[in-house]
Order: C-alpha cells, then sequence, then structure tokens
C-alpha cells in the first residue's frame, strides 16, 4: 500500500482542539491531512515531504518551496476507511497510533528539515478544522 494525502490548496487554515488553535497558517500553503497505513516506513514519510514541498499547484504554477508558503499538516487515520461493504466503514487498513503517529511526525520533521513552516494538530485529538480552499484545488497524493 502507499502512504496516502489529501491536499488543498488555501489562503488559510487552522485546527482547534478544545476550543484552542493548535496550528494555523495565513497567505497561501497547503492543507495537508495524511493517513498511515500499515507498512507505511520514514523513507515514505521523507518521500512524501520532499512531494508535498515541491508540489507546483500554488499561484503560476508555484511550490510551497518557491514561495516559502506554509504548509498545515494533520494526521486522518480516516483516509483508509474501508466503505465497499455496508454503511460502517471499517478501518483495518490504518495503522494503530503506536505505528502512525512517528510517521505523521516524520513528515512535519522532514518538511521542516526542508525549510518549510510546518503547522500540525495533535495526534488522536477530536480536532476541528477550519479552512479556505483556493481555486479550489484539492488532490489525493500517494507515495
Amino acid at each position: 500500500m502507499v502512504m496516502r494525502a489529501v491536499v488543498q490548496r488555501v489562503s488559510q487554515a487552522s485546527v482547534s482542539v478544545e476550543g484552542r488553535v493548535v496550528g494555523a497558517i495565513d497567505g497561501p500553503g497547503l492543507m495537508v491531512l495524511v493517513g498511515v497505513t500499515h507498512d507505511d516506513d520514514p523513507g515514505k514519510a521523507r518521500k512524501l515531504a520532499s512531494k508535498l514541498w515541491g508540489l507546483r499547484i500554488l499561484q503560476d504554477e508555484k511550490s510551497c518551496s518557491d514561495l516559502n508558503a506554509p504548509l498545515l499538516v494533520i494526521s486522518q487515520f480516516t483516509l483508509y476507511g474501508d466503505t465497499r461493504k455496508g454503511r460502517r466503514p471499517g478501518w483495518t487498513a490504518a495503522a494503530p497510533g503506536p505505528v502512525a503517529e512517528p510517521l505523521v511526525d516524520a513528515v512535519v520533521h522532514e518538511l521542516r528539515a526542508l525549510g518549510a513552516k510546518a503547522e500540525t494538530g495533535e495526534f488522536g485529538a477530536d480536532m476541528k478544522v477550519s479552512l479556505v480552499n483556493d481555486g479550489p484545488i484539492t488532490l489525493i497524493v500517494e507515495v
């Protein structure tokens, strides 16, 4: 399987936990929901971070690296929800927290090592995400 992300070009985005903002970006940038499955590893996290940093979907086909644009990265196990049977999603393809959390952290760490301003949510928390999708542009990125 692949490490999966849903990427949205935004003009602003924020994430709150229990009424307090824990991560926010303002101005053009990317809001990234990251899903981790069982066979993902630090190499995939590195590859995803590099792809996100260089993805040319900002204004005038620029990337975050071109514009030093920020990213808001949020863990999202539901990206591996299986809805093929019945009405209730199955979650067996999503990696458990002890596997997923360090890999989402690795994506953020790699982005920062590349020079990105990367904000994040709180792993496992009940998060409220707000964003203004610019375009709208939304992509699924898999590595």
